[in-house]
């Protein structure tokens, strides 16, 4: 299987040295989003609430570049320099998913690039062509 690089400026571009996604087979392997808007590359605010919602705009993009939907992340994993807004991310969270919801986990760190307070990253598994 070759490897595919998955790229879409409906979502901020690599601010490093790696790609939006790479796609192997039929699983996409999504780099962290944080809440940058894609035409300035700047936070979209200082608010969490906006903050996460931007996260999940950016990976909605990514995953549509890839031939997919959100609701096909099958793991999903958080990290929060404060983890005391974990309830709001739930909230955020549930407006983008429905059941059967992707598994996940949470990592509260010290800090994040841009000064963001919340970053995704993830795995997606397309639906099969068969």
């Amino acid at each position: 299987m070759s490897k595919v690089i998955i790229a879409t400026d409906k979502a901020p571009a690599a601010i490093g040295t790696y790609s939006q996604a790479v796609k192997i087979g039929t699983t996409v392997y999504l780099s962290g989003q944080i809440p940058l808007v894609p035409e300035t590359m700047e936070l979209v605010s200082e608010d969490f609430a906006q903050q996460a919602e931007q996260v999940f705009k950016n990976l909605t993009a990514v995953c549509e570049a890839a031939g997919g939907e959100l609701q096909d992340m099958v793991k999903v994993q958080i990290y929060l320099t404060d983890l005391a807004e974990f309830a709001i991310v739930n909230e955020v969270m549930a407006k983008h998913f429905k059941t059967p919801y992707p598994a996940r986990a949470a990592i509260g760190v010290k800090q994040l690039p841009k000064g963001a307070q919340i970053e995704i990253d993830g795995i997606l598994e397309l639906p099969s062509t068969n």
